[in-house]
C-alpha cells in the first residue's frame, strides 16, 4: 500500500488553483431574469436531474473557519501511480468533531485553471443555480459523505494528538472512504470539505495523482459496418493521438484513424452550458479502426493499441449474421447511462444500468447473442464529459464482444438553437459531438444520425426522433426511400427504432402527437412488423395499433404466448423499452392500444428465423422472462 499525504496547513498553497476568491459582482437592477431562469433548479429537473451534488460548484464557497493543525488526508493505491481500473482508500484522519456534512470529493484535472471562471454570476444561470462568488470552479468528478465509514459519526477510530503524562488532553477521529477509480487521463485529488453539498467550504486536500499510462488504449467497442457482416469497426479512447493499431484474425492489421473534439466544439447560448464551462473533460483521443475480410457468424479475436502506447488484452468477438441469412438474436433497450461501482454519488446516475449490463454481458459469454441495439439515451454525460469514460467502461465486457449499434436520444443531440426538433437543453451542450464521436455508425454523414442494416431475417431502420422527421424533411424521404427499399424475400422482418416514442401510458410530455402523426403512416404503408422506442422509463406493449386504435389483437398460441399475425398485416405493434437504467416511470394513464405494461429493469431479447421473431422482456434483477409475445406470418 502506497500513501499520499498532505496536511491542512500545506494546502493553502495549492488552494489558489482549486478556488476562485472574488468578491461578489451584483446583478445589474435593469436586468431582469424570467421566471423559468429564477427557478431554474424546477426548469431544469426533467432535463439534467438537479440535485445538491450537481450543482455543487455553484455553490457559494467559503474557506473553513478551521484552524485545526491535525487535519490530514491519505490516499492508499496498491498501484503507484494508479493503474486503470482499481479502488483506493481514502482516509481523513486528525477530525475534531465528525459531522454528517463531511464529504470527500475526487476532483480531475487536480491542476484545473480557475482563471477560465467568468466574474459574472450570471453566466452560470443554466447550469442549475444563482449564487454568490466565489465558487467552486471545477466539477467534482464523483463524492462521498465519510459518513459511508459507519465508524467516523461515533468516532470510533481515535488518535490521541496530545498527552498530559499518560493522560490523552486532544483527540482526534478518522474515517475512511474506498473510491473506485479508472483510468481518465488526467492527474486525480481528494479534496476534504465540510457543510455538506449545499454549504462547502474546503477544509483540506491530498497531493495530485498519476495514472501509470495515460496513454492507455481503453474502452474498445465494436459495431457493424453494413450488412455483409464481413468488416466491423472498432472504437478506442487514449491518451495519444499516435496512430495505434488492431490486430486481429490470423495475423492482420489495420492502422487506426484518430479524432478527437474540444469545448470550441460544444454548444451554448448566452447562459453557458455545461459542456462549454465546468462540465467540460478532456476525451483523449478517439481510434476508430475497420476489420475487414471477417466472415458473418464466426469468432475472432483481436486486441489494439501499440508497442510505444501499449495493447489493451486480447479480445474475442462474434461477427453478427449477415443480413439475408436464416436466424438472429439479439438484444434491445434505451435509457441505460451508468451507475458508479462504489458509494458515490456522480452527476448523474441510472440505478438499475448495472444489473442490466450484467446480465446482457452473461448472456453475450454464453454466446447466444449476435448484436446488440442501444435506442438512445446512452451515457447520460449531459456536458459532464468525463462520464462518457465511465459509461465506456461500464459496458467493455459486452460492446467489446458483439456489435454494439445505436440510436441518437435527447440527451445526447437536444439543445437550445441548435437544430434539433426539441429546444431542450437535455444534452448538456453536446450537440451529439460527443456521442457521434464515440459510436461512429453507418450514416451518410455528420449529424444525420439515420441508418439502416439487416442482420440475419432483419431489416432494422434506424432514426433520430431528435432531427426532423417532417414530411419533406430529408430524414423523412430517407425513411421512405429505405423502408420501400426492403426486399421481404430476404428479410422478411422489419424493425423501426428510435428514441422517443409514438404510444406511452406513462402520460405527462412522453409522447409528441406530431411525430406519430407524421411518421406513423410509413409504418404502416411498409408493414413494419415492430417498432421499439425508449425514452419512457419503463416497459410497454401494444396492440397492432394505429391512429390510437387497435386494428388487431395478438391471439394465444399453443403455448398460451401472445402472438401477432401479420399475413394479414393491419398496423405494427410497438414497444417501448426504455427500462435499461434510468430511475423508472409508472403508468398514469394506460391506454386501450396498451396490452402490457412493466416497471422493472431489464432488456428486450429477441430471436428471429425467416418464419418468425421470438421476443421476451427479461428482468435484469431475477432474470426471469416477465412478457413474451412473438410475430409471425401466419405460421403455427
Amino acid at each position: 500500500m502506497k500513501p499520499s499525504t498532505s496536511s491542512s496547513s500545506s494546502s493553502s498553497s495549492v488552494l489558489s488553483s482549486f478556488l476562485v476568491l472574488l468578491a461578489f459582482i451584483p446583478f445589474s437592477s435593469s436586468y431582469l431574469l424570467p421566471p423559468s431562469i429564477i427557478g431554474s433548479t424546477v426548469e431544469h429537473q426533467n432535463h439534467t436531474a438537479i440535485s445538491s451534488f450537481r450543482v455543487v460548484n455553484r455553490r457559494n464557497l467559503i474557506q473553513c473557519p478551521d484552524p485545526n493543525p491535525h487535519l490530514q488526508i491519505n490516499v492508499s493505491s496498491e498501484n503507484s501511480p494508479l493503474s486503470d481500473d482499481e479502488y483506493v482508500n481514502v482516509t481523513v484522519s486528525g477530525v475534531f468533531h465528525p459531522s454528517d456534512g463531511d464529504w470527500v470529493a475526487m476532483i480531475s484535472p487536480s491542476d484545473s485553471n480557475v482563471k477560465s471562471c467568468p466574474l459574472n454570476k450570471i453566466q452560470y444561470v443554466q447550469t442549475g443555480d444563482i449564487s454568490k462568488l466565489p465558487l467552486l470552479c471545477h466539477y467534482p468528478v464523483k463524492a462521498q459523505y465519510l459518513s459511508n465509514d459507519p465508524s467516523y459519526l461515533k468516532c470510533k477510530k481515535q488518535e490521541c494528538k496530545k498527552y498530559n503524562n499518560t493522560v490523552c488532553e486532544v483527540a482526534t477521529c478518522s474515517g475512511t472512504i474506498s473510491f473506485h477509480v479508472i483510468n481518465i487521463r488526467t492527474d486525480i485529488e481528494f479534496v476534504f470539505f465540510a457543510g455538506g453539498f449545499k454549504t462547502p467550504c474546503i477544509l483540506t486536500r491530498s497531493a495530485p495523482m498519476k495514472f501509470s499510462n495515460p496513454n492507455q488504449p481503453l474502452h474498445g467497442h465494436v459495431s457493424s459496418t453494413d450488412s455483409t457482416a464481413t468488416s466491423m469497426r472498432l472504437t478506442w479512447v487514449s491518451g495519444s493521438e499516435e496512430p495505434q493499431e488492431v490486430q486481429y484474425g490470423d495475423g492482420k492489421t489495420v492502422t487506426s484513424t484518430i479524432t478527437t473534439f474540444s469545448q470550441d466544439d460544444m454548444c451554448t447560448s448566452a447562459l453557458p452550458s455545461p459542456a462549454k464551462d465546468f462540465g467540460w473533460h478532456d476525451p483523449g483521443f478517439i481510434h476508430s479502426a475497420v476489420m475487414t475480410g471477417l466472415r458473418p457468424s464466426t469468432a475472432f479475436s483481436y486486441r489494439y493499441g501499440s508497442d510505444s502506447i501499449g495493447w489493451s488484452d486480447k479480445i474475442q468477438f462474434r461477427t453478427p449474421p449477415a443480413g439475408g441469412s436464416a436466424e438472429l438474436r439479439f438484444l434491445a433497450f434505451g435509457d441505460m447511462g451508468k451507475a458508479p461501482l462504489d458509494p458515490s454519488v456522480e452527476h448523474y446516475i441510472q440505478p438499475g444500468s448495472l444489473s442490466v449490463i450484467k446480465a446482457m454481458t452473461d448472456e453475450a459469454e454464453s454466446g447466444n447473442v449476435d448484436s446488440i441495439f442501444h435506442i438512445g439515451d446512452i451515457s447520460y454525460a449531459t456536458g459532464f464529459l468525463v462520464e462518457w469514460d465511465f459509461f465506456l467502461h461500464l459496458i467493455s465486457p459486452l460492446a467489446s464482444r458483439v456489435s454494439y449499434m445505436t440510436a441518437i436520444g435527447n440527451h445526447e443531440r437536444d439543445y437550445i438553437n441548435s437544430g434539433s426538433v426539441y429546444k431542450t437543453p437535455d444534452s448538456g451542450g453536446e450537440c451529439g459531438v460527443a456521442y457521434e464521436t464515440y459510436f461512429p455508425m453507418p450514416t451518410s454523414a455528420k449529424d444525420k444520425p439515420w441508418y439502416s442494416i439487416e442482420q440475419g431475417p432483419v431489416h432494422f431502420t434506424v432514426i433520430s426522433t431528435e432531427h426532423d422527421w417532417t414530411e419533406n424533411s430529408e430524414q423523412y424521404k430517407w425513411m421512405d426511400q429505405d423502408m420501400s427499399s426492403v426486399d421481404r424475400s430476404k428479410t422478411p422482418w422489419l424493425i423501426f427504432a428510435g428514441h422517443r416514442p409514438m404510444y406511452s401510458s406513462a402520460g405527462g410530455f412522453s409522447t409528441d402527437d406530431k411525430f406519430r402523426k407524421a411518421v406513423e403512416p410509413l409504418l404502416v404503408q411498409y408493414k413494419v412488423d415492430m417498432v421499439l422506442f425508449g425514452h419512457v422509463h419503463n416497459y410497454e406493449r401494444t396492440c397492432s395499433v394505429h391512429e390510437s386504435n387497435c386494428l388487431a389483437m395478438p391471439s394465444k398460441d399453443r403455448n398460451g404466448i401472445d402472438t401477432y399475425d401479420h399475413s394479414n398485416f393491419s398496423a405494427p405493434m410497438q414497444a417501448v423499452i426504455g427500462m435499461a437504467g434510468f430511475s423508472l416511470d409508472n403508468f398514469s394513464q394506460p391506454g386501450s392500444w396498451s396490452l402490457e405494461r412493466i416497471s422493472e429493469f431489464g432488456y428486450l431479447r429477441g430471436h428471429a428465423t425467416m418464419e418468425d421473431i421470438n421476443l421476451e422482456f427479461v428482468n435484469s434483477n431475477t432474470r426471469q422472462v416477465e412478457d413474451s409475445f412473438r410475430i409471425t406470418k401466419g405460421q403455427k
